[in-house]
């Protein structure tokens, strides 16, 4: 287990939002974007807080052996196939990184395929072919557990040596809302019809199946959920654990995360499970479709930037809020302060 994490400076946090309240507007008028550019500063240890000049977003990729159980509207070839799309950089959240100057890297950490011809970088941590089907078999073994945590832990770092700024987690596994919706329900101790959703886009009937094997995954799993490590082990996948050893480093290492959609959100909730306090280097990026996130969020005590009814999934979400994050910096950066433009003025 992780010791405690300390939050991001309270010191800074404090003569941010002092400087926030000392700026030529009326109070409050910022409101989130207030409140974020706060957060930021508190958490880059300074104010004004330095534009967000490199911001970098890991794709975790992989395939779960649920996905051949009927819990998707799509098959499992979808995800090699979506890896190859983001090695060309023509995929949803590609053209949204293109647009925002947001660097791109997608890892194989589980995906049942040999993936030919792609880059062999990006399958420098892969953990195994496929995850378990975890409504009859754990997820992964004791020993992929600990591989894929320090997968992500390593990759977290490499994009911090990198001089990430700001990070972001995306996701790419046919199935892995099913893993997801597990995590958040033996995270909150619910039981799985309050977190499965639709994902992809499932019928009543999938849905109801679905539910089904969640549920039967969190009965198999039984008293180990109490303990996060081995619930990783039990119901999660290679990608969802390296996600959390991802979001751990970056926590650890007083590096901002902002989260995306379930998959994100579920790994960030069982982050903080292993290490209490890592959410207060998290933001929410943005609201997904999916009842579990919602939950989740909650429990994080975080409320998302953005709520456009996405659920593309890759990362999406947090790339399209990160220009509300700029944003937030430039006007805690360039906005002038009252008292330069009024000496005399009254404190506010």
């Amino acid at each position: 287990m992780s010791t405690v994490v300390a939050p991001p400076s309270p010191a800074v946090r404090a003569a941010a939002a002092e400087r926030l309240a000392g700026l030529a507007t009326p109070a409050g008028a910022l409101g989130r974007l207030g409140e974020l550019g706060v957060w930021l500063a508190a958490a880059q240890g300074q104010c004004p807080p330095a534009p967000l000049d490199n911001v970098r977003l890991v794709i975790f990729a992989g395939d779960h052996g649920v996905a051949r159980h009927g819990v998707s509207a799509y098959p499992p070839a979808i995800t090699p196939a979506m890896v190859r799309t983001f090695v060309l950089g023509k995929a949803g959240v590609s053209a949204l990184a293109a647009a925002h100057g947001i660097h791109v890297r997608v890892l194989d950490l589980g995906v049942d395929d040999d993936l030919e011809g792609v880059p062999a970088d990006v399958q420098a941590h892969k953990v195994r072919r496929s995850s378990g089907a975890i409504h009859l078999e754990d997820a992964l073994t004791a020993e992929e557990t600990t591989q894929a945590l320090a997968a992500g832990r390593a990759v977290a770092r490499e994009e911090i040596a990198a001089g990430a700024q700001l990070l972001l987690s995306g996701d790419m596994g046919i199935g892995n809302t099913t893993p997801a919706a597990a995590l958040v329900a033996a995270a909150l101790g619910v039981p799985a019809e309050e977190v499965t959703g639709r994902g992809t886009g499932i019928d009543d009937k999938v849905l109801n199946h679905k539910q089904a094997v969640v549920q039967q995954a969190l009965l198999r799993a039984g008293d180990r959920l109490d303990d996060p490590i081995e619930t990783l082990a039990a119901v999660s996948s290679a990608d969802l654990a390296a996600t959390v050893g991802f979001l751990l480093e970056a926590a650890e290492s007083g590096v901002p995360v902002l989260l995306d959609g379930l998959m994100s959100v579920a790994c960030a909730l069982t982050a903080d499970r292993i290490a209490p306090g890592a959410a207060a280097w998290f933001a929410g990026g943005h609201r997904s479709t999916e009842p579990a996130q919602a939950l989740a969020l909650e429990k994080l005590g975080l409320e998302p930037v953005l709520d456009l009814g996405l659920r593309l999934g890759e990362g999406s979400g947090a790339v399209a809020a990160v220009p509300l994050l700029r944003s937030a910096v430039a006007l805690l950066r360039d906005v002038a302060l009252l008292a330069d433009l009024i000496p005399d003025a009254p404190d506010a």
